[in-house]
């Protein structure tokens, strides 16, 4: 979560131990990944889900790694803020823009990639690619929750939302947002 008032703390302490986490928002990214790849089990999601965050393996016995990998995650990647929900397993910040009133999630950071690397560039003029290694998670979400109206993932997201227009005289305009909604539909992931 930003704060403003303070820098940005990549720190977790654990039982006294200090940790510093890499919260790169394409390492966040590739974690999401990691942790939705059925063929690892949770012991080798655990392992590498540390030596991600951390750069380095950690010694100690599975319960101590378990412990602290789920402390960090807790702690660093889906903290929430009075403007931010926790980040879903798929890694997608849960702003309330990710939300439709149903509860129906209206983009996934995977899918919609093309679009927020287009948006980010035309409203910041940022190369997410470029960024890599460089920009925090925490920009990342805020950038990406500040977009303007006029970038196109806030357009593939107002077409997803959008009411089906209804009454008489209506049909035409209807079967164009059904066909617009139809072309950006998320796929299950």
């Amino acid at each position: 979560m930003l704060n403003l008032a303070y820098p940005i703390n990549d720190t977790v302490v654990i039982d006294d131990e200090r940790y510093e986490i890499n919260l790169a928002y394409d390492n966040v990214l590739r974690l999401f990944d990691m942790l939705n790849d059925d063929e690892l089990n949770d012991v080798e999601q655990i392992e590498i889900g540390i030596e991600m965050l951390l750069g380095r393996p950690l010694d100690v016995d599975l319960g101590k790694q378990e412990e602290v990998f789920f402390e960090i995650f807790k702690s660093t990647i889906s903290k929430e803020s009075e403007d931010n929900a926790a980040v879903d397993i798929d890694g997608n910040p849960m702003p309330i823009m990710n939300k439709e009133k149903d509860n129906k999630k209206v983009y996934s950071i995977k899918q919609d990639a093309e679009y927020i690397y287009a948006s980010f560039y035309q409203d910041y003029g940022i190369d997410l690619f470029e960024a890599q290694g460089k920009l925090h998670w925490y920009k990342f979400q805020a950038l990406l929750a500040g977009l303007r109206q006029d970038t196109k993932f806030k357009e593939v997201i107002e077409i997803r939302t959008m009411e089906l227009p209804s009454g008489k005289g209506a049909a035409k305009h209807r079967k164009q947002v059904e066909e617009a909604k139809k072309a950006y539909k998320l796929n299950p992931e």
